[in-house]
C-alpha cells in the first residue's frame, strides 16, 4: 500500500488539474464524470445534496450552511475547492478532514479506472467526495461548484436546492466576458423544480436566472435586500452578503430550525468547519490579515474593509495568477500603501517578469521579490507595530503565507 504522500505525489503529478496548471488542465463536459459516477455507484443518490455556485463568496457560504446543520444535530459532509494546505480540506464530514488512510484507500483501488479513463484531478476528487459521503452515512452534503456550473464536474448531482451567491467577472476565457453570458454558466446548475437561491439581484444577471428557472419550473428567490439581524465568527464585512444567502438558503429547506441554533452555528464556522482564509487574522503586532478574494469583485470588498480599519502604514503582499489585469487590482488599494509583489509557486502563477512589465510604469511604491515569503518577510521587517499587513491577491499567496506561519509556530 502506497504511503499518503505517495498517492499525493501521485494524484498532483499523473492527474490534470486546473488551479495549478490552467486552461491546459480544464476540461469542460461530464460525460466522464458520470461515467465514474456510475462506477462508483451513484453514491450522490444516498444522500440530498446543496449545490453552491457563484462566482465570489460560496465557499464562505457553504461553511456557513455546514456549521448551523452540524449545530442543528444533522451529520454534513462538505465538499469544496481548492485548498490551503491540505489536500484533505476539501473533503470533511463533521467538519473533521478525510482521513489520510481513506484518500489511499479509495486512490488505490480505483487507479486503474483513474488512469484508463483520463480523469482529471478535479473529477477524481469529487468522485472521492462523493463515495466518502455516502460511506459515512451523511445526513447533508453540501457541494460548491469548482468552476462556472453547467459544465462543472460536481453537476451531476440533483441537489434538493441550488444556490449562487453572485456573478463576477473571473474565468472569462471560459465562461464569457460579460455578467449576463457568465451567468448563464453559473445557471446551469438550475435544475427541474428544485428550489434555488440567487444571493445578489443584480439587473445584469437578474433576467438569466428568472428565465433559466421559469424554463426548469424551478421556484426561484432571491436573498433579502435588508441587513440580517444574524452574524458570524467570519468578519469580513462582506460576509453580511453571504450570511443573507445562508439565511435564505436554510428557509428553502424547510428544517424549522430556531434563530438561537442559526446563530450558534453562524458564530462558531472556523471551529465548526476549519475554514481558513476569509478575513483571517494571523498576527497583532503588527496585524496581519490575509483573504483568499482574487478578483476585482473580491478584491474591491477587501479594500473596502481595509478603509474602515486603523492603522499606521499599509503593507499589502501580493502576487495573482494569469489573466488577471494586475494594474486596475492595485489600483484598488490606497497608492499610499507599500507593495511586496511575488509570484506564487504554481505554473499557473504570473511571472515576476510580466509583473513587471506591466506596472514598468505604476507610480504605486512597489518592491518585486523572487519569492512570495521573502516578500512577506520583508514586509514583516519593514512594518512598525501600529501598522497593518494584507495578504493576498491569489489563493496560493495566502497558501504559502500559511504554511510558513503554521511551521513557524511548530518551532
Amino acid at each position: 500500500m502506497e504511503t499518503y504522500q505517495e498517492t499525493i505525489a501521485w494524484m498532483f503529478s499523473k492527474l490534470p488539474m486546473f488551479q495549478r496548471k490552467g486552461a491546459a488542465a480544464y476540461r469542460p463536459g461530464l460525460e466522464a464524470m458520470q461515467q465514474l459516477d456510475q462506477y462508483l455507484g451513484n453514491p450522490h443518490q444516498a444522500y440530498p445534496c446543496i449545490h453552491i455556485g457563484g462566482t465570489n463568496g460560496k465557499g464562505s457560504t457553504a461553511h456557513m450552511m455546514v456549521s448551523v446543520l452540524q449545530t442543528a444535530g444533522f451529520k454534513t459532509g462538505l465538499y469544496t475547492s481548492p485548498h490551503l494546505l491540505d489536500f484533505r480540506e476539501r473533503i470533511k464530514v463533521g467538519g473533521q478532514l478525510i482521513s489520510k488512510q481513506e484518500v489511499v484507500e479509495f486512490v488505490t483501488s480505483h487507479k486503474p479506472y483513474f488512469e484508463k479513463a483520463q480523469l482529471s484531478f478535479f473529477e477524481m476528487t469529487v468522485g472521492l467526495a462523493l463515495w466518502y459521503f455516502k460511506k459515512e452515512k451523511v445526513d447533508y452534503a453540501i457541494i460548491e461548484v469548482g468552476l462556472g456550473g453547467r459544465l462543472d464536474a460536481t453537476n451531476i448531482i440533483t441537489p434538493v436546492l441550488s444556490v449562487i451567491t453572485n456573478i463576477g467577472l473571473d474565468h472569462t476565457q471560459f465562461l464569457g466576458t460579460i455578467h449576463a453570458t457568465i451567468a448563464r454558466e453559473k445557471a446551469g446548475i438550475i435544475k427541474p423544480k428544485i428550489p434555488v437561491v440567487i444571493g445578489e439581484k443584480d439587473p445584469r444577471t437578474q433576467a438569466v436566472f428568472e428565465e433559466v428557472a421559469q424554463h426548469q419550473g424551478a421556484p426561484l428567490s432571491f436573498a433579502e435586500q435588508q441587513n440580517s439581524p444574524f452574524f458570524s465568527d467570519l468578519t469580513g464585512s462582506y460576509q453580511k452578503k453571504n450570511i443573507r444567502t445562508v439565511i435564505a438558503a436554510l428557509e428553502q429547506l424547510h428544517l424549522g430550525l430556531e434563530d438561537e441554533i442559526v446563530q450558534k452555528g453562524l458564530l462558531n464556522v472556523k471551529e465548526a468547519t476549519q475554514l481558513m482564509g476569509r478575513w483571517q487574522k494571523i498576527r497583532t503586532t503588527p496585524e496581519v490579515i490575509l483573504d483568499v478574494a482574487h478578483n476585482k469583485e473580491g478584491l474591491t470588498l477587501v479594500a473596502k474593509q481595509i478603509k474602515t480599519l486603523s492603522y499606521g502604514k499599509l503593507h499589502l503582499v501580493m502576487g495573482f495568477v494569469q489573466g488577471r489585469e494586475v494594474q486596475d487590482l492595485l489600483s484598488l488599494f490606497p497608492s499610499s500603501a507599500t507593495f511586496y509583489l511575488s509570484s506564487p509557486n504554481l505554473e499557473r502563477a504570473l511571472p515576476l517578469t510580466q509583473l513587471k512589465e506591466e506596472l514598468v510604469n505604476s507610480p504605486l511604491h512597489i518592491q518585486y521579490f523572487q519569492q512570495v515569503l521573502l516578500a512577506y518577510q520583508a514586509a514583516l521587517e519593514e512594518a512598525a507595530p501600529e501598522d497593518l499587513i494584507f495578504v493576498g491577491g491569489s489563493t496560493f499567496v495566502v497558501a504559502e503565507v500559511l504554511e510558513y506561519e503554521k511551521n513557524n509556530s511548530l518551532k
